[in-house]
């Protein structure tokens, strides 16, 4: 799996000009399935988030998880993550998950989150989305269950 984790002081999802989620202070992740992803990538993903020390606390820029400030998770699926740039000019999509099984492992990364005790809003999977936010910092992380940036 791989997922842009934004640190946001806020985060909105509309799908077709109905406003479906938002948070306040938080992440917005968004989230794409690979073909080759299970539920250990689900598990990673789900404990790295909610461990992800990007908040401010103690004088320090970046020291406190989602757990221990209690903000919000935005979660929402972008298959687009997976898409292949370095031939050509069109992305290949090939390594992305059939919609099935991403809607499977997108729907467990959500649950596995909330039973961390998390509080998480979600996209519309296979929807087009509108994503707003206010990024806060910047902060802009890359994770992926199987490579190292």
């Amino acid at each position: 799996m791989r997922a842009v984790v934004q640190r946001v002081q806020e985060a909105w999802v509309r799908v077709a000009a109905e406003e479906v989620a938002r948070i306040g202070p938080g992440l917005l992740v968004l989230a794409g399935v690979a073909a080759d992803d299970g539920p250990a990538d689900v598990a990673y993903l789900a404990q790295k988030l909610a461990h992800l020390r990007v908040f401010a606390g103690e004088g320090r820029l970046l020291h406190l998880s989602l757990l221990d400030t209690g903000f919000e998770l935005l979660l929402v699926s972008q298959f687009t993550l997976l898409g292949d740039c370095r031939k050509g000019r069109r992305p290949s999509f090939d390594a992305a998950a059939p919609p099935e099984l991403a809607e499977k492992l997108y729907t467990d990364l959500a649950a596995a989150l909330t039973g961390l005790g998390l509080r998480v809003a979600t996209g519309r999977f296979r929807q087009m989305m509108e994503v707003g936010l206010i990024n806060d910092g910047p902060v802009t992380l890359l994770l992926d269950s199987k490579k190292v940036f």
